[in-house]
């Protein structure tokens, strides 16, 4: 992987401070976009886009990046139709309206099975569903980081409505296996709602081999606009009341979008989608895509390998998270005797960007009995020079 020509694609990387270039770990907030996704967004607006069903050129325009984004999202999550493919605000929000559908049904005496693995956006709207259906949570807990997928089998039965599950944990770094986690579920009728927002920057994602109901994920963090992207198997979005206007279409994944879409944010996906693809090889755009996932999962295993193995010499440091073991290259940590925002802000002094607090993993933190972390992450366009400027930071810190 050519990380220079990478790296040159995206102008937000050239920004410096004191002189010198600033080293962008915050990825797991929010990825910086490439130049050919800024075009795609203001090239939209340029050239004039107006709402669906008019018989002139700027509103077909409209339809045609709506078409396109379907089928750019239904090759990454390896969707069987465009069609099953819905677009909306973020996925905090794809999910609280897809939890309003699903529970309409629910009973008291029903459960759902939630993880303490999950981002919130994947836990408080089912949270909120079960408060208001009588409805009884069971929950599944991570053990040593990792989050065993026959963990679930004792906590489903014949009146298990849903089980929501996380594709990666976007504090800790853990990447689950959804493939296990779903043989297990399909032995009960419970409906699979996987939140694969962490995921999806450094995994490839396929709905179909890993057999799950819905699948939600936000371009932002795979270096796009700030929207959600959401898929559910075709018969599930058909049958499922969506919370719509009366116009609304009757049929299709646009009964799901309320309100009109951010067109030009739209073109942004496409063209995210388009820019993994092109970091690949191969015949069709799955093909690249998969090709590219591969590359993009090679490199920052390096920078994993070097980032862990210069960690275990600062002893001031503390690591929350695998050593070993399937992970992305996000990393959760806390400094000696340094509170985590005067950490954060410390890095940010020397021009290295880092989140901290709870990133929204409530009963993540929970779990590891921390009120929050510093949390460390790198994507494709970060490079080992970056890893040792992190880790002569945090060093300077001791």
């Amino acid at each position: 992987m050519n990380t220079d020509l990478i790296r040159s694609q995206f102008p937000a990387l050239a920004r410096t401070q004191n002189g010198r270039l600033v080293a962008y770990l915050d990825g797991p907030g929010g990825t910086q976009v490439p130049e050919a996704v800024i075009d795609a967004i203001s090239s939209a607006l340029r050239v004039g886009i107006s709402n669906l069903g008019s018989p002139f050129a700027p509103s077909e325009l409209s339809e045609s990046i709506l078409a396109g984004a379907r089928s750019a999202m239904a090759d990454l999550y390896n969707a069987a139709s465009p069609d099953e493919i819905v677009f909306g605000q973020n996925m905090t929000s794809l999910t609280f309206a897809v939890s309003r559908a699903l529970t309409v049904s629910w009973e008291p005496g029903d459960e759902i099975v939630l993880t303490r693995m999950d981002h919130d956006a994947n836990v408080s709207p089912w949270l909120r569903a079960a408060a208001e259906h009588g409805v009884t949570v069971r929950w599944v807990d991570f053990d040593d980081y990792l989050l065993e997928p026959d963990s679930f089998i004792p906590l489903l039965g014949p009146r298990t409505r849903l089980v929501a599950v996380t594709a990666a944990s976007n504090a800790i770094g853990t990447v689950t296996d959804v493939a296990a986690i779903s043989r297990r579920v399909r032995q009960s009728d419970a409906v699979l709602y996987v939140d694969a927002v962490h995921a999806t920057p450094h995994r490839l994602i396929d709905v179909q081999a890993w057999d799950v109901d819905f699948l939600v994920a936000s371009s932002y963090k795979f270096y796009g606009p700030h929207i959600g992207i959401l898929y559910g198997a075709h018969n599930l979005l058909e049958s499922a009341p969506a919370f719509k206007v009366r116009p609304a279409p009757e049929q299709g994944p646009d009964r799901w979008e309320t309100g009109t879409q951010s067109f030009e944010a739209i073109a942004g996906v496409t063209a995210a989608v388009q820019y993994l693809a092109s970091l690949g090889t191969g015949e069709t755009r799955r093909e690249r895509l998969a090709a590219a996932y591969q590359a993009i999962g090679d490199h920052e295993a390096r920078l994993s390998e070097r980032f862990l193995a210069g960690l275990a010499e600062l002893h001031h440091v503390r690591l929350f998270g695998l050593v070993d073991g399937d992970r992305t290259p996000t990393f959760s940590v806390s400094v000696d005797g340094m509170a985590i925002d005067e950490v954060a802000a410390a890095l940010a002094e020397r021009g290295v960007y880092v989140t901290h607090g709870t990133y929204y993993a409530v009963e993540v933190m929970k779990s590891l009995g921390q009120e929050g972390l510093v949390r460390i992450g790198f994507t494709h366009y970060n490079t080992r020079d970056e890893v040792d400027r992190v880790l002569a930071a945090l060093d300077e810190l001791g």
